[in-house]
C-alpha cells in the first residue's frame, strides 16, 4: 500500500453538528482534517476564518491541514497558526512574493504547501520545491465544493511526480476537487499520496465512507 494520508474536508461538513462530524473523523484513521479558509476575493466564495478553527481546535488532535484560498495570505500566518494550524498551504497566484510567504510559514514551525490552480504551469514553482513540505494540485477551479475532476490533472500529477523523483526528495503530492470512490485510485496511481475529500467523507455514514476510501486504496 502506497504511503496514503486522507483529508477529509470541512467544506463539506454539516455545521449544524460540526462537532459530531468531528468526533466521527476522530474515530477514523483520517489522520489529517482539511481546512479550506476563502475570502471572496481570489476566490468566488467566502468560508469560515481563524475563529471557527479555533473552536474545532480543542475537539481534535488530528493535523489541521489548511488551505489558504485567499489574497495575500502572508499576512495572517501568525493567525493561523495561533487558531491552531499545523500546516498551511498557500497559492502560487495568490502571493506576490512567493518565496517570503513559504519563509514565514516555515518561522513560525509549520508545514508548508503550495497549491496550483488546474491552468498554473508546474515551472511556476520549480525555483522553491526544495523549500516545501507538500504540493496541491487543484483538480477543479477553486470556490465551491461539489465540481468534476478535471481529466487533464492526471498528466500534471505525473510530471509533478517525476520531477519530484528526479530530485528525490520527501514532498508530499495533494490533489484537492472532485475526488470519489471512483476515481481516487486514479489520482493515487499517478502519483498523489494526500487526498482531499468532501462530499464523498461527509455525505452519509462518515466512519463507513473512510473505510471505503482506505479498502479502495489498499485493494487497488
Amino acid at each position: 500500500m502506497v504511503d496514503f494520508i486522507l483529508s477529509p474536508s470541512i467544506l463539506a461538513a454539516d455545521f449544524s453538528c460540526l462537532g459530531q462530524q468531528i468526533e466521527s473523523i476522530n474515530n477514523s484513521k483520517a489522520p489529517y482534517i482539511h481546512i479550506d479558509v476563502m475570502d471572496g476575493s481570489f476566490v468566488p466564495s467566502i468560508s469560515f476564518g481563524m475563529p471557527v478553527i479555533k473552536s474545532i481546535r480543542k475537539m481534535t488532535n488530528k493535523v489541521f491541514d489548511v488551505h489558504l484560498m485567499i489574497d495575500e495570505p502572508a499576512r495572517y500566518i501568525k493567525d493561523f497558526k495561533e487558531a491552531g494550524a499545523d500546516m498551511i498551504t498557500v497559492h502560487q497566484e495568490s502571493c506576490k512574493h512567493l518565496h517570503r510567504t513559504i519563509a514565514m510559514i516555515k518561522d513560525e514551525g509549520l508545514k508548508v504547501g503550495v497549491a496550483l490552480n488546474p491552468a498554473t504551469s508546474l515551472d511556476t514553482i520549480k525555483y522553491i520545491l526544495d523549500d516545501v513540505d507538500m504540493v496541491l494540485i487543484m483538480s477543479v477551479n477553486p470556490g465551491f465544493g461539489g465540481q468534476k475532476y478535471i481529466p487533464f490533472i492526471d498528466e500534471k500529477i505525473r510530471a509533478l511526480k517525476e520531477i519530484i523523483d528526479k530530485k528525490d526528495k520527501k514532498i508530499d503530492i495533494q490533489v484537492d476537487g472532485g475526488i470519489t470512490l471512483d476515481n481516487i485510485t486514479r489520482v493515487v496511481k499517478a502519483g498523489v499520496n494526500v487526498v482531499v475529500c468532501g462530499t464523498a467523507v461527509f455525505k452519509g455514514d462518515i466512519n463507513k465512507n473512510i473505510e471505503d476510501i482506505y479498502s479502495k486504496i489498499e485493494n487497488m
